[in-house]
């Protein structure tokens, strides 16, 4: 790399988390009423600002293009009317979450008179590094705002422009509420060594959120110098048991794989219990390729129909983000485990039957982050947990796990109280 361009981002990343520094100061004594406010006030902007926003994404719509980039990158990409009104809600949805900063998470007394309390505080100052999705510049510039903590934002170059006009909201939310204009800040440009600057600026930031591709991740894993929530990619299953209710299983398949297929909830492989193959498999099958999804089977799948492609052994750990679904037939709820023990990533699993000893069984003994019990996969997102958004899903299992919202945006201190007391 260019000495010159690595020391010129250094020094931006520098200049940035600093501002950042002095912003979180003020962020983490602001009232609820002010950092509501800045989000309430950021919504009408973006409403307000809509034309300009879809603008910009058309710049960047038709530069993707250009590029080549594939119809799953393109829809994540994309932003339209309903889809920018669904950020500005997102906005309203954390500005009515709790205040997490300040709860008291437990209190107790020691023989000694002591009382100690455990407090949530916010992290301090986080880096979110992003790729083609534009809204997550508000979900992560608003739930960082809303636990207390400023943030800079690196989105990826597809969604530059989007981006930028998505942030010009967000400060005047800030301005209108009296906040510091550095505490949700957008790397200004699309140089590339800005990403490892950042991985290294632990003087800067306390925690670094990576939400893109498994390439992006693992290199942010592999080299960075501050904490990293973060998931390496989205392989979910879908397990199929012979007493589900077949028009259940048919509307949560269909919608865990084909809802949107560009997101890490969409699921990407398909179990089946053995003793379901003559009445479910075929259906649900069916089901798939007339909605246009490509299906790759075991041989007892490809039977189903001359349509079904061989699946290889590579088939059953990809996470495809498009719609093309591995379908496999178990013997039963230990092998369906086994099987995503051995090829899944820990995201998120979903059971489809009407035992209920099973179901437990399948959520006491898989360790993914998300377990679901006849619902879809594609609940996966923080929003549908109440959370309002999601800055990312955490895979990891210190500190946050599954989607990250204000709480998991939070540490905790220890306060102590005495009258006086000396250790002996």
């Amino acid at each position: 790399m260019n000495a010159l361009i690595q020391n010129d981002a250094t020094a931006l990343i520098a200049q940035m988390g600093q501002a950042a520094r002095a912003a979180a100061q003020v962020l983490s004594i602001a009232s609820t009423e002010a950092k509501n406010r800045a989000l309430l006030e950021a919504a009408k902007a973006l409403r307000v600002s809509k034309a300009a926003i879809l603008e910009a994404n058309a710049q960047d719509m038709a530069a993707g293009r250009a590029k080549g980039l594939t119809a799953a990158l393109l829809d994540r990409l994309e932003l339209n009317d309903k889809r920018i009104e669904a950020i500005a809600v997102g906005l309203e949805d954390i500005a009515a979450l709790p205040d997490p900063v300040g709860a008291t998470l437990a209190e107790w007394t020691r023989p000694n008179g002591l009382r100690f309390q455990r407090v949530r505080t916010p992290l301090g100052v986080i880096g979110v590094i992003y790729e083609s999705r534009p809204n997550v510049t508000a979900d992560a510039g608003g739930l960082c705002l809303k636990a207390g903590n400023a943030c800079v934002l690196r989105g990826g170059s597809e969604s530059f422009n989007s981006s930028r006009a998505i942030h010009a909201a967000l400060v005047a939310g800030l301005k209108s509420a009296g906040l510091p204009e550095a505490a949700i800040q957008l790397v200004p440009t699309t140089d590339r060594a800005v990403v490892g600057a950042m991985l290294v600026a632990a003087q800067w930031l306390d925690v670094i959120v990576p939400r893109g591709g498994k390439s992006l991740v693992a290199r942010v894993q592999d080299e960075s110098r501050v904490p990293v929530f973060a998931h390496l990619e989205g392989n979910c299953h879908l397990y199929v048991e012979a007493s589900a209710d077949l028009a259940m299983a048919k509307s949560i398949v269909l919608n865990a794989k084909l809802r949107r297929t560009g997101v890490c909830g969409a699921a990407e492989t398909l179990l089946v219990e053995r003793t379901a193959v003559a009445t479910h498999l075929a259906p649900l099958v069916q089901m798939l390729l007339e909605n246009g999804c490509e299906v790759r089977g075991d041989a007892e799948t490809q039977k189903v129909a001359a349509a079904v492609k061989p699946a290889s052994k590579e088939d059953w750990a990809t996470e495809y983000l498009d719609a093309i679904i591995a379908v496999k037939v178990v013997e039963n709820l230990d092998t369906a485990i086994r099987h995503i023990e051995t090829y899944g990533s820990r995201h998120t699993e979903s059971i489809i039957t009407q035992n209920q000893d099973h179901a437990a069984e399948f959520m006491r003994r898989l360790d993914s982050a998300i377990l679901l019990h006849n619902a879809s996969t594609q609940f996966a997102d923080g929003s549908e947990f109440g959370f309002g958004a999601e800055i990312g899903i955490a895979t990891g299992k210190l500190h946050a796990r599954g989607p990250v919202g204000v709480e998991q945006l939070t540490t905790f201190k220890y306060l102590v109280h005495g009258t006086g007391q000396v250790r002996p």
